[in-house]
């Protein structure tokens, strides 16, 4: 069995739409007052892979085991695509997320020949 990939941070895509904007933004306040953590933009469009508005939160391997479970449990019904980064992107995308709510197809198009 192959060592796995070195995971250097992760991203948590939080989903919305018109109808749900502001409970993301109150997730992601609550984020910002819980967590020491980067927060992406707040995306009113489709952007990379995703299927629906988004923002990202960047956070390292040591604030894993504190941000994944309070965001499976205030997440508000809101879809959560998290994945890690080890720099192989179509793998973190397609075979390595981790999915909170409604599972989602993403365009991975953008990844082809990174595999």
């Amino acid at each position: 069995m192959a060592a796995p990939e070195a995971i250097q941070d992760y991203h948590a895509h939080v989903y919305f739409d018109a109808d749900s904007r502001k409970t993301a933004w109150a997730v992601r306040r609550e984020i910002g007052a819980n967590f020491d953590i980067e927060m992406g933009r707040f995306h009113e469009k489709l952007v990379g892979p995703h299927p629906r508005w988004s923002y990202q939160v960047k956070f390292g391997p040591e604030v894993f085991a504190a941000l994944v479970p309070w965001l499976m449990q205030n997440r508000r019904g809101l879809t959560v695509f998290l994945h890690p980064n080890t720099g192989r992107d179509l793998e973190d995308h397609r075979d390595w997320p981790i999915w909170m709510g409604e599972m989602l197809p993403l365009d991975l198009a953008m990844f082809e020949g990174d595999g």
